[in-house]
């Protein structure tokens, strides 16, 4: 199995390297950015299963602008809003966040709550792709009945167009 990719966005290097070293000892790939600009042009080189990221960097907005730097991007990656000033569930989700993670954390609490949201994120990326799969319309359907329809009938009339004159021509052969 390829290992999961994360992109961590914090400005405090202590929370940055901790996360990063457990995240590895977990078996994931782990980019890091030390600020919500470096973030944001880390998500538009490379793509990401989750992206976790602090509220507040270089400004009281910077970790919303790395959520919506996420969310514009192709590959729809799952993100974590990283935070120790915790905010109502609404206003995460309004900002676009899946999950608020709550620092300081247990490491096991905190691993555990990351598979949780990478498996509920593929599911939700599952039946999204699938339901937008596209299914024939129902006129295609028929017109590809008709034509196959069609392949067949002639063979059928050709044969049995040419067994009664073959039959009848031997019949009128032994009469003679």
């Amino acid at each position: 199995m390829a290992k999961r990719r994360v992109l961590l966005v914090d400005d405090e290097v202590t929370v940055l390297l901790t996360m990063k070293a457990v995240l590895e000892i977990s078996g994931f790939d782990v980019d890091t950015a030390a600020s919500a600009r470096e973030g944001k042009s880390k998500i538009k080189l490379r793509e990401y299963q989750m992206i976790i990221t602090d509220m507040r960097m270089e400004s009281d907005a910077a970790g919303r602008e790395v959520i919506q730097a996420a969310r514009h991007a192709p590959y729809h990656p799952a993100v974590a809003l990283l935070t120790a000033f915790p905010v109502d569930e609404d206003e995460w989700q309004d900002m676009g966040a899946d999950k608020m993670l709550v620092k300081p954390m247990q490491t096991a609490v905190l691993l555990r709550q990351i598979e949780k949201l990478l498996e509920t994120h593929a599911a939700k990326l599952q039946r999204l792709s699938s339901a937008a799969a596209p299914q024939p319309t129902p006129p295609a359907r028929k017109f590809a009945a008709k034509r196959s329809a069609s392949k067949t009938v002639p063979a059928k009339k050709v044969v049995a167009k040419k067994a009664p004159k073959k039959a009848a021509k031997k019949t009128a052969g032994r009469r003679k």
